[in-house]
């Protein structure tokens, strides 16, 4: 959870106090950015509509009562239905959503420097992970609810892995919630406590918040230059920045490659006039995907996933990387027959093979011509990076075109 780590740069405000010595300097605005003008020019203000203005502090006074743009509840009509929808819909859902709503919550407080508000919705968090769990609801209760939670194989395992990370993360955040309050009035009374400069690089250091990490060191070594201890945990510091560094310089050096290789595969697939395209039901291959030989040479041979179906059966197999170069016939050869094909229907030279076409239509696939050269056609596109072949027995391919074309309203 990438967003708790941002709880600690708010630390960052606190520990520049020696240096920022408590007071904002203001500077006034140049000629050029004078109020009301523009390149020496009156700026025209809209205004509103007859009888509808109100001063800034009335349009304010009224935004605060819309949950939206709330600040605070301190002065909110209990009869607020909008406010009291949303409350009830934040202990809708199983644990972990209800935990992660108060978690999101609690992170958006951070942001503010809300820290005690913070706080307050990390333990509701985790008091919302202790609770009983949602049972379904049994058949036996006549429990007739469309939205009945369906739970499937595995979910209570997904769930507890989901509790633990929330639960992990709520606690952290609240610990350096109470440690920044600490930390923070610590220093405002005395900006040369050692020790809260320690415990504060000490935090930011767990939550690899280097930059503030060594601040808080450096800034505690300026009163102390000699204190060993915090010139261990500087070392340290610094000892992680580096490994951290590296660990960014690899990541970057695999998204660049990563990248680069999809742009070669990209012009590989131009260049033979292979027409594909990706939708939003994918199905799951695994590791099954369109690849070159070489990654790195548009040249080299394609492999495509390649699925046969038996649409009058049901039935289908599929081959991981099928090299443009290879016949529909080559692979036909070793898998069939069939184990399921007890009327010896599907042998090489009994079936044929058919291919749906962009428009919906379809074509007769040549068994002994390279899949390279069914693609480069133009007719077929490669969908979700899979090639479908339909294989049907010479004998009843008739039964299934015209099938077919009923149900693509083209009979």
């Amino acid at each position: 959870m990438a967003e708790d780590n941002d709880l600690a740069a708010a630390l960052a405000d606190q520990f520049s106090l020696s240096s920022a010595g408590g007071t904002n300097a203001h500077h006034p605005p140049s000629d050029a950015a004078k109020p009301g003008q523009r390149n020496g020019s009156a700026l025209q203000t809209a205004s509103l509509p007859p009888g509808k203005q109100k001063t800034a502090d009335e349009v304010l006074a009224e935004m605060s009562k819309v949950p939206l743009f709330m600040t605070s509840l301190d002065n909110v009509d209990e009869d607020n239905e909008q406010l009291e929808a949303l409350k009830a819909l934040m202990y809708e859902g199983t644990r972990a959503e209800i935990a992660d709503n108060f978690r999101n919550q609690g992170n958006d407080c951070v942001k503010q420097k809300q820290f005690r508000d913070a706080r307050e919705f990390y333990t509701k968090a985790l008091q919302a992970l202790k609770a009983p769990r949602p049972q379904p609801p049994s058949r036996d209760e006549g429990d007739t609810r469309s939205d009945a939670r369906v739970v499937e194989d595995g979910d209570d395992e997904d769930d507890t892995r989901t509790e633990r990370a929330i639960e992990e993360a709520c606690h952290a955040n609240r610990a350096l919630c109470n440690l920044e309050m600490n930390c923070a009035a610590a220093l405002k009374l005395n900006p040369r406590n050692i020790k809260a400069w320690y415990r504060a690089a000490t935090a930011c250091l767990a939550l690899d918040k280097i930059p503030e990490a060594l601040d808080a060191c450096e800034t505690g070594l300026k009163y102390e230059p000699a204190n060993a201890a915090l010139m261990a945990l500087l070392a340290r510091v610094e000892k992680r920045r580096d490994h951290l560094a590296e660990l960014e310089k690899i990541r970057m050096e695999r998204e660049e490659r990563t990248a680069r290789e999809r742009a070669i595969l990209r012009q590989a697939l131009t260049q033979r006039n292979i027409v594909s395209r990706k939708t939003m039901q994918a199905p799951n291959m695994e590791d099954a995907v369109i690849a070159l030989s070489d990654p790195q040479d548009a040249k080299s041979t394609l492999n495509f996933p390649v699925i046969f179906l038996y649409p009058l059966h049901a039935q289908s197999d599929f081959v991981k990387a099928f090299a443009e170069d290879e016949s529909l016939a080559q692979h036909l050869e070793y898998i069939l027959p069939t184990p399921w094909d007890d009327a010896h229907e599907y042998t090489k030279d009994l079936v044929d093979c058919y291919m749906e076409t962009a428009e919906g239509g379809i074509i007769k696939a040549g068994k002994n011509v390279s899949l390279l050269k069914l693609l480069a056609s133009g007719k077929v596109e490669v969908v979700d990076d899979l090639v479908k072949v339909n294989v049907l027995p010479k004998s009843r391919a008739g039964e299934w075109i015209e099938d077919f074309k009923k149900r693509k309203g083209k009979a």
